[in-house]
């Protein structure tokens, strides 16, 4: 059977070109570009790290369901008419309460109702919600008829309350994941290397379907690819992928490849090794049926295929970095306020221009993020792109500025990006788009340079402590701070994590010989 089908053309402005746009043009700049879009293009356009911390929710979603039932049941023990206060309370009081909790909040963890597939339909959810719930409140109702300490009636209302309030709250949470898969903001991102008949059979039932966007193809057979696969572009060879702007709101990268491939296997692994991007390997029978294509788009649309780079952070590890961010760094942000003013006002003070500065640095998955810090140059050579690297006594520092920069001060308002998510207190630094070491961009230097995006940018981090900060002058320099941040990535917990941090300020005050 030929590799290639007949591909008829649709109509319509999605088949005017072969790019696809990622969200920022406005519509006049649309219909004057000629841009197509394609049939799987989302809503909304969400990166990878946006991504995570929407799947992260549902962590969220089980600490208030958790939070709201404890207290109803303390509320109920407690109420005025029956008991005056906790301390009266007796264990055979609180048993029934307490089992009837636990068990219902781990019937509802257990029976992954936490997980919101594509296909949960939210009546549904609700409906097995309130299921589960209910059995592990019978627990509490068992030990109620053991102990016979109070009415059946009170543990009676109080499941029913409980009941409810479990009910209304997975009413709100299925309906968020659902609306947020309906915008593709949920909904995974793929992009299939190899314009091929199985490419082809996927995008078709992944049209029936709509539980994944495939927003593209690449193949180095350009002289043979078709422009489009229905009505999704075929976006260049896979060299393209490698610097395309679609690269950050990739979920997957499936390598759609026949059975006898092996060999273009391994060298498409090798060639798209430097991205941080997950990559799946989808191989296609002689035949492929119904079921097999089934298969391939359900472990698409739930877990990729077959990693050959596999994720290093799983959702629980995730989640507790980012709330050990989220209150470590608020904390810090707030006690330091008073202090980041009066640097402000100094830098204000010390030369002309803004106390702060603003450039843009890659972050978590090639996303740019704009990161800030207290402005240490004369505010007319400031270097935005980062191309020329600070070295000892560089004209552009200000008096101020060295002194921040010694002491690691200008980097304080990036506590700001910390608590929005866009960076982490303990990571690999965020280094500026196109900085260049020596007359070479850093990221062309080492094969494995991109991986240090698989994590969110730190405000100190494993390298920092080591003694790889500042710039990097050399290609040796380059290869030890990437092995460093990868050797982070690899190792990363929360007490690694604070064992770095508590490790940062002696380490920098005790440098006295790195420019940073």
């Amino acid at each position: 059977m030929s590799i290639f089908l007949k591909f008829r053309a649709r109509t319509g402005a999605s088949n005017e070109a072969a790019v696809v746009d990622i969200a920022e043009s406005n519509a006049s700049e649309e219909s004057s570009q000629h841009i197509r879009r394609g049939p799987f293009r989302p809503d909304v356009w969400v990166n990878a790290r946006q991504r995570n911390a929407l799947r992260l929710r549902t962590f969220y979603y089980r600490g208030v369901d958790i939070a709201i039932t404890a207290l109803l049941a303390l509320g109920w023990l407690t109420y005025p008419a029956a008991i005056s206060s906790i301390g009266q309370l007796t264990i055979a009081q609180v048993a029934p309460y307490a089992v009837g909790w636990l068990c219902a909040m781990w019937f509802l963890i257990s029976a992954n109702l936490y997980n919101f597939g594509p296909s949960s339909h939210v009546w549904r959810h609700v409906a097995a919600t309130v299921m589960v719930s209910f059995v592990g409140l019978l627990a509490g109702l068992i030990v109620q008829a053991v102990t016979s300490v109070s009415a059946w009636s009170d543990y009676l209302l109080w499941a029913g309350l409980t009941l409810i309030a479990i009910a209304i709250l997975h009413l709100i949470w299925a309906s968020a994941a659902v609306r947020s898969r309906k915008n593709g903001a949920l909904t995974p991102n793929i992009v299939l290397v190899g314009a091929n008949r199985y490419a082809e059979l996927l995008i078709t039932q992944a049209l029936k379907r709509r539980d994944i966007n495939i927003l593209g193809i690449f193949d180095d057979r350009t002289d043979r690819s078709p422009d489009a696969i229905c009505g999704v572009p075929v976006l260049g060879p896979v060299s393209d992928l490698l610097t395309h702007r679609l690269t950050p709101y990739l979920d997957c990268i499936a390598l759609t490849l026949s059975p006898d491939a092996a060999d273009r296997v391994g060298q498409l692994e090798r060639q798209l090794s430097i991205l941080p991007n997950k990559i799946a390997v989808l191989l296609q029978s002689d035949e492929p049926d119904a079921d097999e294509i089934t298969r391939a788009l359900d472990k698409l649309a739930y877990t990729p295929v077959h990693l050959l780079n596999p994720p290093i952070n799983d959702d629980r590890r995730a989640f507790c970095k980012r709330l050990q961010d989220l209150v470590l760094g608020s904390l810090a942000l707030c006690a330091l306020m008073p202090f980041l003013l009066l640097i402000g006002a100094w830098v204000r003070l010390d030369s002309r221009g803004p106390a702060l500065f603003r450039q843009r640095r890659h972050g978590f998955n090639h996303e740019e993020i704009v990161v800030w810090k207290f402005r240490t140059m004369h505010h007319n050579r400031a270097d935005n792109a980062g191309i020329r690297q600070v070295t000892a006594d560089d004209d552009r520092i200000t008096r101020a500025g060295r002194f921040l920069r010694a002491t690691s001060l200008d980097e304080l308002p990036q506590l700001l990006n910390v608590v929005l998510g866009q960076m982490s207190l303990v990571g690999p630094r965020p280094h500026a788009i196109g900085m260049k070491t020596g007359q070479v961009v850093s990221a062309d230097i080492v094969a494995e340079y991109a991986h240090r995006h698989r994590i969110k940018p730190g405000m100190t981090g494993w390298a920092a402590i080591k003694g790889s900060r500042g710039p990097m002058h050399s290609a040796a320099d380059v290869r030890r701070r990437v092995q460093l941040d990868i050797d982070y990535i690899e190792r990363q917990s929360f007490w690694f994590d604070l064992w770095i941090m508590a490790r940062t300020l002696p380490v920098l005050l005790g440098d006295k010989v790195a420019m940073r």
